[in-house]
């Protein structure tokens, strides 16, 4: 069942929309959450500065006379600024790398190449607005009192390392969907490893935070003005302000993360309830090991689709019994003894049907001849072994075994009889049914090989076949075979004559059925013109 559009998680989030989107709303769903990032990010950034400068580390105090025109002048015209200007050239320039995605043009070297770039440049486009303000603002400050540089830079800086993480972070799930692109197109796309993105949200929930500590404390033994509610507070704003950052940054860490692995837990769902089908391959969108875990999926999937190709090809060419006998074991050359039922079907006036008609004709008239014996048969549990140009073997009771092999022969082949009469009537077939013990198992050589039955019931099959010509719209069984039936399908039977087969010397008493029912099972048709052989 396909996901509504509105909730598709192709990309492990439904804020990254669906693989079917077209490109002008991939655009503008790019340009928002871009945007939305920057400022979202540089926001963060700005309250942990005035949060650590305040309160985190007081001391060298910023409230004072001399640095009004800094407080409330230079600094608030630098921050407008430097947010602007990295919302307007971020989102640009990474818009301008990405141009080929939102066109759905097929990428190019040189695309593969930029959009690869394209997280690196905005994540160095905020550190250089960081270490921007750390300069100007040390300038600034220092020109009024030295001793406020240190910490003027150390907290600009640390607030500097918490957008530049969380845009690193960020970025690299935004661009999801232009990885897929690059990837379906055969290229390899290079992203922040796990690791990296494990580390950047370790850098924002705990070691920004725990160098705030070090270097309140540090203030506040070299100082010695600092009291020890002092530093209480300063350390309680600091704990603070890492369990609002650190529970952001693992809320990003594990979304990143974990919608990859979401992805390939659905499909493994599903390839556990027996779907292998093109619908269960993954969108392979991330550049990092999670990538390779998606593409490994893919990868088992397509294994598994072909195995199953290959082993419904080997089930149509010997049967599917045959073929789950031989997967759950090693076949070997060689059989062993079973008592099994036997139906030979043989096409009536075949080569008068070849001169008449072409050889398209002629093969096209056959397989619907044949699809009327596979199903029958196998409706009975039986085994087709074989086609032999325009005749046909079926086995009941090997290799799979069934506790009324000569009643099911019977009933499938007046069931085949029906089919042919009402399905297939340019063409007549004698159908004979056997019984008996035969030697079932693989014959031929080690490189080659096929499972057959060799026995005297298969060549009684074939005589008996032969013998039903004379009458195509009944089937012929032997005495063996109707003896060996229970007793509901054996009723159906009453001899009709006794003869003295092809390249044998006995007779053997014939039996063909005294009526039949249709297919569909909605009545009897009466057939009282078979003549009754005597013994």
């Amino acid at each position: 069942m396909n996901e509504p559009r509105g909730l598709s998680r192709d990309y492990g989030s439904t804020l990254l929309g669906a693989v079917d989107e077209g490109p002008r709303r991939q655009r503008i769903r790019i340009q928002l959450l871009l945007t939305t990032t920057i400022v979202g990010a540089q926001l963060i950034g700005i309250v942990v500065a005035i949060s650590l400068a305040l309160v985190g580390i007081p001391d060298p105090s910023f409230l004072r006379g001399d640095l009004v025109w800094v407080n409330f002048l230079a600094l608030p015209v630098y921050i407008v600024c430097s947010l602007a200007l990295g919302v307007l050239v971020g989102t640009v320039m990474t818009v301008r790398s990405l141009k080929w995605s939102m066109r759905d043009q097929v990428p190019t070297r040189d695309d593969a190449r930029r959009t690869a770039w394209a997280r690196r440049r905005l994540t160095a486009l905020q550190a250089l607005l960081w270490v921007g303000a750390a300069v100007m603002l040390g300038i600034w400050y220092g020109v009024v009192d030295p001793i406020l540089i240190p910490k003027v830079v150390l907290i600009v800086l640390m607030s500097g390392i918490v957008v530049i993480a969380i845009v690193n972070i960020f970025v690299d799930v935004l661009l999801r969907p232009v990885y897929a692109k690059l990837m379906q197109a055969g290229f390899s796309v290079r992203g922040s490893s796990v690791r990296s993105r494990a580390l950047s949200a370790w850098l924002i929930g705990t070691g920004v935070p725990l160098s705030g500590v070090f270097m309140v404390v540090l203030f506040a033994a070299t100082s010695g003005r600092s009291s020890l509610v002092g530093v209480f507070v300063s350390v309680t704003v600091l704990v603070a302000v890492a369990a609002a950052v650190g529970l952001l940054a693992m809320f990003l860490f594990s979304w990143d993360v974990t919608g990859p692995i979401r992805n390939v837990q659905a499909g493994m769902s599903k390839v556990r309830g027996g779907d292998v089908s093109p619908a269960v391959d993954l969108v392979v969108y991330d550049a990092s090991e999670l990538g390779e875990l998606q593409f490994g999926f893919n990868s088992m999937v397509a294994g598994l689709r072909e195995q199953e190709r290959v082993r419904d090809i080997f089930g149509r060419h010997v049967g599917r019994d045959v073929a789950a006998q031989a997967l759950r074991s090693d076949p070997e050359l060689g059989g062993a003894e079973r008592t099994v039922a036997v139906i030979f079907v043989d096409v009536i006036g075949s080569t008068t049907l070849a001169t008449e008609h072409t050889p398209t004709e002629v093969v096209a008239v056959l397989n619907r001849f044949f699809q009327q014996v596979v199903e029958a048969v196998e409706t009975h549990r039986g085994l087709v072994n074989k086609f032999e140009g325009d005749a046909v073997l079926a086995i009941f009771g090997a290799p799979l075994e069934i506790d009324d092999p000569a009643g099911a022969a019977l009933a499938a082949s007046r069931e085949i009889a029906d089919r042919l009469a009402r399905n297939v009537p340019e063409l007549k077939a004698g159908i004979g049914v056997s019984f008996g013990t035969v030697v079932a198992g693989n014959v031929g050589a080690i490189q080659r090989f096929e499972f057959t039955v060799i026995g005297d019931p298969v060549n009684e099959g074939a005589r008996l076949s032969e013998a039903a010509k004379e009458a195509p719209h009944l089937p012929f069984a032997s005495e063996r075979a109707v003896a060996a039936a229970g007793d509901d399908e054996a009723r159906l039977w009453s001899p009709r004559t006794a003869l003295v087969l092809r390249g044998r010397s006995a007779q053997t008493r014939i039996y063909t059925p005294t009526s039949r029912r249709t297919d569909s099972g909605s009545g009897r048709s009466e057939d009282h013109s078979a003549a009754r052989g005597t013994p």
